[in-house]
């Protein structure tokens, strides 16, 4: 792989793992409005990464639109809540490896998320110094390479790369044009990249040397 300029990442399951607050989110709104529904850990952890679209319908599936929309609008701002108090668990490496690779690389972030979620991350994280930009799902309800795209326009990125823990940030990467870098201790599993690592640690130590 030739050295790029910058270094886009994924959020969930790539720097952290936050699904037992977004669990809990869910959960508590549910209880509010008297639905007979809960969601554990390991079924939303399937979903991590999926566009909030493909969420709403399997989480909803006995719910319209507009009635999938105006529950989620909840969650999202209860999320906005219980995110700077319980946050997430920081991936090993992470917060060591962003100051390091900061020094080499432009680093920005894309997730499929609610508007507001990742800076409440990179807040929560303490990495706002590291972090030059990032685009969320919800500010648009774009996919996720097309906020790729977006962002490499935006900051005249010459050879940028994404990583991310999913089959879909694999393909995300292909639409948008930019190679990708698997990161194999998050939510999901594929073949499709260029490189893998199985340590946010080992990445760094990668990208430090080339």
């Amino acid at each position: 792989m030739q050295k790029p300029d910058s270094i886009i990442f994924d959020m969930d399951g790539t720097l952290w793992d936050a699904v037992d607050t977004y669990a809990a989110s869910w959960n508590l709104i549910f209880k509010k409005l008297d639905i007979n529904r809960s969601i554990s850990r390991d079924e939303l952890a399937k979903m991590v990464g999926w566009e909030g679209k493909k969420v709403l319908e399997a989480m909803m599936p006995d719910y319209d639109e507009e009635g999938r929309q105006s529950i989620y609008a909840q969650v999202t701002e209860l999320r906005k809540e219980l995110l700077p108090q319980t946050g997430g668990i920081l991936y090993d490496g992470v917060k060591e490896g962003l100051k390091q690779l900061a020094g080499k690389y432009q680093l920005y972030i894309v997730s499929n998320c609610a508007k507001g979620i990742i800076r409440l991350f990179i807040d929560w994280a303490g990495i706002n110094e590291q972090i030059i930009d990032e685009i969320a799902y919800g500010t648009n309800y774009m996919p996720k390479h097309y906020n790729i795209k977006q962002l490499i326009e935006r900051h005249s990125l010459k050879s940028p790369v994404y990583v991310g823990d999913t089959e879909g940030d694999g393909e995300e990467s292909r639409l948008a044009g930019i190679p990708f870098v698997f990161v194999s201790y998050g939510f999901g599993a594929t073949d499709n990249h260029d490189i893998r690592f199985d340590s946010f640690t080992a990445f760094t130590e990668y990208f430090m040397s080339l």
